[in-house]
């Protein structure tokens, strides 16, 4: 197999080539590029590799600026010291997205990852178009995790920690079911799509909630209807007559 790496630090590139020596002495380093300018180049002027390890964040840019100069039909596998870009990454030929300091384990299992999806295609039934294309159906795009401000630190939040998000004077904040409260750096309409629909409801213009944050259901005036949330919220949470249904059927499940 023949692996680009696109990588602007040098130790980074060096550390992705030994571990991917370790894990197969087979695999052949086709090149490595530390650039959105010399990775288009590079992919103009060879084959294209079997698999792309891909840093996002390069000396001149994010790495999404390649798809939008050159069309790479190639799987990748996206390396980070960030979470933020997970929902790009998986909207192209993401066949995984690795937090830095890639570890041995983990770049292991997204190299297996490749080789079962190869592997549902036999003899010549086998392309790299049936194997993106499978890609976007198998990719998790939901987010695990946020980025958030506590104090002079950034720390990650998980999904699962969250009750609930809002908006407030034109900002959207998230409360975790220790009732915490945090800045979220997206609209909810961006947040929407972020967000598992079995667990998540953008059950009105204000609010997204997850299930288990509704601790009681009340019949309202004109069809609505009024939740109790926990953690409890004074801001008044209600479900429209037009929404009620969808909310019910959601809740239902």
């Amino acid at each position: 197999m023949k692996v680009l790496i696109i990588e602007d630090e040098k130790l980074g590139a060096e550390r992705l080539q030994k571990i991917l020596l370790e894990i197969d002495k087979s695999i052949e380093i086709a090149g490595i590029c530390p650039s959105i300018k010399t990775t288009v180049e590079w992919i103009k002027a060879n084959p294209l590799p079997d698999l792309v390890l891909m840093d996002i964040e390069l000396s001149d840019g994010q790495c999404f600026e390649i798809f939008n100069q050159i069309k790479l039909s190639t799987p990748v596998i996206f390396t980070t010291s960030y979470d933020e870009y997970a929902l790009q990454a998986f909207k192209v030929n993401s066949i995984d997205y690795l937090l830095k300091p890639i570890k041995k384990a983990e770049l292991s299992q997204a190299l297996g990852k490749l080789s079962q999806l190869k592997n549902q295609f036999t003899g010549t039934d086998f392309n790299v178009e049936k194997l993106l294309a499978q890609l976007r159906q198998t990719s998790n795009t939901y987010r695990s995790r946020f980025l958030v401000k506590k104090g002079q630190k950034l720390i990650t939040v998980e999904v699962s920690e969250i009750a609930y998000f809002f908006v407030e004077d034109r900002l959207s904040f998230f409360v975790t079911w220790d009732n915490q409260k945090f800045i979220a750096d997206y609209t909810l309409e961006e947040l929407e799509s972020m967000l598992n629909p079995n667990d998540f409801n953008r059950i009105n213009r204000s609010f997204i909630l997850h299930q288990k944050s509704i601790h009681a259901i009340h019949n309202y005036f004109n069809g609505k209807l009024k939740l109790e949330l926990k953690p409890a919220t004074e801001k008044e949470v209600i479900v429209s007559r037009e929404s009620a249904m969808d909310f019910k059927i959601w809740m239902g499940k």
